[in-house]
């Protein structure tokens, strides 16, 4: 029934039922039989009736009920379902989450992916030094392409390569945040098709950066030098220039990974993430027994009292023979001296540096580790370092 309502007529109203106001349409009062009396707006939305409590008469008052029906018609006019937007109006907010907090839990758990406890290092010194000061306590919701651009771009020509990573690292944890529905639409982050549009390409702004190595004829001068230090590092380094090895599968080998002059390094410390075997010379074997000597109860290749050297031993000892080259160096060096001066062939010499095989046709036909043809190679490479420069 559509009547005038007015405070007299909605207080003497007694019979149960729905009572429509005349003026705006949809609101009505719904008398129960107890008498009480209830506001309610009656609306459709995708063709289903629906029923939605404004409050109680009279609490709520006539004029007041009509301005609640008002705000809900204009919810109507623009689409919007009244009764599912009261719904998100009542539910608990979800509390945000800052970039910062979110950021730190991601490093945290991708922490055991890391052979090397030196990236994580390096992932938390450039959030700290250059992202969170921008979007540290920002939601990550509210993170935008400005915001990336504002961290990147006082560094993107000056320090190219931190800011490219950075950039990797900021687009992997705003990626986690979107997979947990934590934020929604483009990663402000992303290089393809969104940053590259905006900012050089790295590649045309960094200078290609070779590891420092020793010239091929200087090299056996060296070993001979590097014998005459009585110490574990020197060990050390020789043994990772006999072996064409890096640094983090020296450090932290094990003297359980060597068995009958073969030194099995386990995936968990190769760069490819695939274990690598190393047919061990004479004379690794004898470098092997020295520091075995120096520091018997050690479970490592190369330690001082039960602890293994540190990344920077091996640098350490360059710069006190006053060598201007790079620990790493030293694999470009025979690389150098197996197209140079050798017939080995170049897939044994990378095989040997434990390349990972970029061609994915030849790394599936490819089975073996070539481990006899390496022995032979690495006795060659063994001689040189020895006697080469001399026999030069």
């Amino acid at each position: 029934m559509t009547i005038k309502l007015d405070f007299k007529t909605v207080q003497n109203l007694k019979s149960a039922g729905r009572y429509t106001d005349a003026l705006v349409k949809g609101l009505q009062l719904w008398v129960k039989p107890n008498n009480r009396k209830y506001w309610i707006f009656r609306f459709s939305h995708n063709k289903r009736s629906h029923d939605l409590s404004l409050g109680v008469f009279p609490a709520l008052s006539i004029a007041q009920a009509r301005i609640e029906a008002q705000k809900v018609r204009d919810q109507l006019e623009v689409g919007i379902n009244p009764a599912l937007a009261r719904k998100a109006e009542k539910a608990p907010k979800q509390e945000k989450i800052l970039f910062k907090d979110f950021a730190l839990d991601c490093l945290e758990k991708k922490k055991p992916e890391w052979s090397n406890q030196k990236h994580a290092a390096q992932w938390l010194y450039t959030l700290e030094k250059f992202a969170f000061s921008v979007i540290g306590n920002k939601a990550l919701d509210e993170i935008d392409t400005d915001d990336i651009l504002t961290i990147l771009e006082p560094i993107w020509s000056t320090k190219t390569e931190t800011a490219s990573r950075l950039r990797g690292r900021l687009e992997w944890i705003l990626a986690s945040a979107t997979t947990r529905k934590l934020r929604s639409g483009v990663n402000p982050a992303l290089w393809r098709g969104h940053l590259q549009t905006i900012l050089s390409a790295p590649s045309k702004l960094m200078k290609v950066k070779h590891h420092k190595a020793m010239d091929l004829k200087d090299l056996p001068y060296f070993i001979e030098a590097l014998r005459q230090q009585d110490c574990v590092a020197a060990l050390a380094l020789e043994f990772l220039i006999l072996n064409a090895s890096r640094t983090g599968e020296v450090i932290g080998g094990l003297r359980s990974e060597v068995k009958e002059g073969l030194w099995a390094i386990p995936a968990s410390r190769m760069k490819a993430k695939k274990e690598h075997r190393v047919p061990l010379c004479n004379r690794s074997i004898e470098i092997l027994a020295i520091a075995s000597a120096m520091d018997e109860n050690s479970i490592y290749l190369f330690s001082k009292n039960g602890k293994p050297l540190s990344n920077m031993a091996m640098p350490m000892m360059l710069r006190r023979l006053k060598k201007d080259v790079t620990v790493h160096g030293f694999r470009s060096t025979f690389r150098d001296w197996v197209s140079e001066l050798t017939d080995h062939s170049p897939e044994v010499a990378e095989m040997a540096l434990a390349h990972t095989i970029r061609n994915q046709v030849e790394a599936a036909y490819r089975r073996g580790d070539l481990l006899e043809r390496r022995r032979t190679l690495m006795k060659d490479w063994e001689k040189y370092c020895t006697d080469g420069g001399k026999n030069a």
